[in-house]
């Protein structure tokens, strides 16, 4: 007589503090704690295998977005490594959360199902331009494959009056669309911009596992693993797939053992972790696990790119305000949001004036709690020192402030250290 198989215990495995939470994502992330060795270009890599995306944007106010969210994880490094990686094929480029680098071990779960990717803006425009172009478009695959790897530059400027995508000219727009449905890739940047050439080309120098099983098992099994501690309704933003997550559809992960219920106090919902992190799951629960980083995010970072799971995480309402019109700003063009010792305690709007080695604070301002005391203020300088410094932009200028008296007492903390 067979003996029937136990229901499996669907109540929490684990339980933790919001805090507790929080720093179990920063440690996945390589946000917990301060750099301990000087940074490398095996380092950069190892923090982008930790991501597994790293969103590319090209706004360049202080770094582009990919740098600073490396110089976030690693301190002052330097940033032609990341150009050095994609080169060799230790990375590449793909659509993903949005146009991203991903380690390239993540080649071919990312190109097994391109279908997963039609829901995206990018993909939906480009099969839209490969409908009206496609004659035009495969002429320029067959000079590419022809006379090798091309710029947007190479092609000449477009006509008075043409615009595309962000005013691009056709040929820019045809090579981001070859490239968004696969038959291009980026093969190197210069000076950031993108270098196309064939897909199998550059494909053929990236370390390309095979795919273990079903590609969506494998994004939200991902996705989970990134995000330290998630809640479902977050699971599917990490990788931008289209259908959003819901508690039951995570029970075969549960049963399999692959994810772990976590109860996470002040959370209306479950949360859920990947057994990777469940050491650092159980370091959390015996109060070892503890956030003594502070720095200066990235608007792309992964921490802050989902608003919703920001505000439940960090209890931060945060806004790309770069996309949105000068008069309906509320704190800038390019904020900063400022992580200190595991929470976001606030945010900086920065510009970095290059020719003249001058970062400039155009204002700075905290959260309604969080009080500004000496110790909160030499850890902001702190951080604030340390970006610039690593941009090559060592003098500090800081504007205003919120609160008012807070921007006297950062300039001061900022000219011991400049005087260091």
């Amino acid at each position: 007589m067979s003996k029937t198989k136990p229901a499996r215990d669907v109540r929490a495995e684990y339980a933790i503090s919001a805090q507790q939470a929080r720093n179990v994502q920063l440690a996945v992330q390589g946000l917990l704690s301060p750099p301990r060795a000087r940074a490398t270009r095996a380092r950069v890599l190892d923090a982008i295998r930790r991501m597994r995306l790293l969103q590319i944007d090209t706004i360049n106010v202080v770094a582009r977005s990919p740098y600073l969210v490396l110089f976030s994880r690693l301190g002052d490094y330097e940033m032609r490594w990341l150009d050095d990686l994609l080169r060799r094929g230790d990375i590449f480029e793909c659509w993903a959360h949005e146009a991203s680098f991903a380690p390239a071990e993540d080649f071919a779960l990312h190109r097994s199902d391109m279908s997963h990717r039609t829901h995206h803006w990018a993909q939906k425009g480009s099969q839209r331009i490969v409908g009206q172009h496609r004659a035009e478009m495969d002429r320029i695959i067959a000079h590419i494959r022809e006379n090798g790897e091309v710029k947007a530059s190479h092609f000449e400027t477009a006509r008075p009056g043409e615009k595309g995508w962000w005013g691009w000219k056709n040929e820019k727009r045809w090579l981001e669309a070859l490239f968004a449905l696969g038959e291009l890739m980026i093969s190197r940047r210069e000076n950031f911009q993108r270098v196309y050439d064939l897909s199998e080309r550059v494909a053929a120098r990236l370390k390309k596992p095979s795919v273990k099983g079903d590609p969506r098992h494998q994004f939200i099994a991902g996705g989970v693993r990134a995000l330290g501690v998630t809640q479902a309704r977050w699971i599917a933003d990490y990788f931008r797939m289209q259908k959003k997550q819901k508690d039951e559809e995570l029970q075969p992960f549960l049963d399999s053992g692959e994810l772990i219920r976590v109860d996470v106090r002040g959370w209306d919902r479950p949360g859920y972790a990947h057994r990777d992190n469940l050491a650092l799951i159980r370091r959390a629960q015996q109060s070892r696990l503890r956030a003594t980083y502070t720095t200066l995010l990235s608007p792309f970072d992964p921490i802050v790119w989902d608003r919703d799971r920001a505000s439940v995480m960090f209890d931060f309402d945060y806004t790309i305000e770069c996309y949105t019109p000068a008069p309906k700003r509320k704190f800038g063009y390019f904020v900063l949001p400022i992580l200190r010792r595991g929470a976001l305690v606030g945010r900086l709007d920065a510009k970095a004036h290059r020719a003249d080695g001058v970062f400039e604070v155009k204002a700075i301002y905290l959260e309604p709690d969080v009080a500004p005391n000496d110790e909160l203020i030499d850890d902001i300088a702190g951080a604030i020192d340390a970006c610039a410094r690593w941009h090559r932009t060592p003098k500090v200028i800081v504007r205003k402030s919120d609160p008012p008296a807070m921007a006297k007492r950062l300039r001061a903390r900022l000219k011991v250290k400049a005087v260091a």
